[in-house]
């Protein structure tokens, strides 16, 4: 299980002998001994010729050295999965890529099962309290359907639609959130309307804003606006209504 050559993004990979339309590619998950670690990033500091790039230069460093080995995916065997999830991964490296890797989860049936306990994910919330769904002062519930919805997070009057809420955020009366990614802490306001975005944390969008609804209106105020028409709003970033 070796490495014989790494190359980072090669403009014209060499294809395998079996397969010459596929390549061996990285997933970009990397295991050291710590030791190993220190002592290969202390000598790449000392190359003045390195461009101190994990896939660049560590990782090649250590296939010269015959050190590299290789876990292959196709081999991961994870308990409780089944067909449709056992292979899911998903690069994010892109806005648009992220995006879809949430909203593979909140389908009714999600590509990726969030809720296998053979496979269990670790991870902390904080000490947030359990989510809340409430009436608003006008009797009008607070509801959340095909959507993942963290601790901390008040629904109070809004609707949530195939959307992630993550930890602390707060949607008020009347508003709506549909196919949204929130980070922590986002702030909804009552009546606002949330398409299609991906709102990073702490971002406070006003009472009766609407994001993702007018493309121009969204660059104008300084938001992405990626060629899908995705909106993103970066941290703490304060919506104008």
């Amino acid at each position: 299980g070796r490495i014989r050559e790494f190359l980072e993004k090669p403009g014209s990979p060499e294809g395998l002998a079996d397969e010459p339309q596929s390549v061996l590619a990285s997933m970009g998950n990397y295991v050291f001994d710590a030791d190993a670690l220190v002592a290969a990033v202390t000598a790449d500091a000392a190359d003045e010729g390195s461009r101190h790039d994990m896939g660049g230069d560590i990782i090649p460093a250590f296939v010269d050295r015959g050190e590299a080995g290789v876990y292959d995916f196709r081999d991961n065997v994870m308990q409780g999965s089944h067909g449709r999830d056992r292979d899911y991964w998903r690069d994010v490296g892109t806005l648009q890529s992220y995006y879809e890797a949430h909203l593979d989860l909140v389908s009714p049936v999600p590509a990726f099962n969030l809720y296998n306990y053979e496979w269990p994910i670790y991870t902390h919330y904080g000490p947030h309290p359990p989510a809340k769904f409430a009436q608003d002062a006008a009797g009008s519930p607070g509801r959340a359907t095909d959507s993942l919805v963290s601790p901390g997070v008040v629904i109070s009057g809004g609707h949530v639609t195939e959307s992630v809420l993550s930890p602390g955020c707060f949607v008020d009366s009347g508003a709506h959130v549909h196919e949204s990614v929130l980070l922590d802490d986002v702030t909804v306001g009552a009546g606002a309307v949330v398409r299609r975005a991906i709102l990073d944390k702490s971002v406070v969008v006003p009472p009766g804003a609407s994001i993702g609804v007018d493309p121009e209106r969204d660059a104008a105020l300084g938001l992405t606006v990626t060629e899908s028409g995705l909106v993103v709003a970066g941290k703490e970033h304060l919506i104008h209504a």
